[in-house]
């Protein structure tokens, strides 16, 4: 296989976060949107995070966490509560990990 087979545009994708726990808490799941691919800065930026700054770990997932028409839905005056936030991270993870 020659790698240009597997280049493409990004695609804007649904997650969803549908555990038990945040169905239960918020009475459905939860949906947002990222890319399926990210540049190459991105995962840079990722791979060199301190576990301890998670200041940078917040600026980078500002650039993850989109609404359906791929504007950010974090920013300074807009931010999703901690354990929703903590759930989203997990999921964008998973999904670049793919």
């Amino acid at each position: 296989m020659k790698l240009s087979q597997l280049t493409s545009e990004p695609q804007l994708i649904e997650i969803s976060i549908d555990d038990e726990d945040t169905v239960k808490q918020y009475g459905e799941a939860i949906t947002f949107h990222t890319y399926d691919r990210q540049p190459m800065d991105v995962f840079m930026r990722l791979a060199n995070l301190d576990g301890k700054d998670t200041g940078q770990l917040i600026n980078v997932m500002k650039t993850l966490i989109l609404d359906e028409d791929a504007k950010p839905l974090l920013d300074d005056k807009n931010m999703l509560p901690t354990g929703v936030l903590m759930k989203a991270i997990a999921k964008v993870t998973e999904q670049l990990g793919k």
